[in-house]
């Protein structure tokens, strides 16, 4: 079932449009998740979304990603955890790969663009995001 499911995503990968290094860095920022995606065809749309993801890399393609509660005046609640984050490339793969002290897990990012975020994980579940407009930076 791994490998047909590994299979799958390299095909899905296959007609997106390829991520490239330089792209990367548009990661950084503030996402809200709108849609849920499941293998099965099922979907969960989130109309509003409890909490948003923070991501920061460095250069080196290194970083966080936090999540964020956002608060009535325009600020956040955290928890102070952050995950750590990688970027890997794996031929057409592009891959988020997170540590935290409990687990690792790896990502791979469909679609990243200014506006839209596609992950999806080996359970070949998608999360669709969409960037959240901070305007009190």
């Amino acid at each position: 079932m791994r490998y047909f499911i590994s299979f799958l995503l390299l095909i899905l990968v296959s007609c997106q449009k390829n991520i490239v290094k330089k792209d990367i860095n548009l990661i950084n920022g503030y996402w809200e998740i709108v849609k849920v995606e499941f293998p099965n065809g099922q979907e969960k749309v989130y109309k509003f979304s409890e909490s948003v993801d923070f991501f920061k890399l460095n250069d080196s393609l290194k970083g966080y990603r936090k999540k964020l509660v956002p608060q009535f005046d325009g600020k956040f609640l955290t928890n102070e955890v952050n995950e750590k984050i990688s970027i890997s490339f794996n031929e057409d793969l592009v891959m988020i790969n997170y540590a935290t002290e409990f687990a690792k897990w790896t990502e791979i990012i469909m679609k990243l663009n200014d506006d839209e975020l596609i992950l999806s994980n080996e359970q070949g579940i998608n999360y669709i995001y969409k960037r959240k407009k901070i305007t009190n930076e």
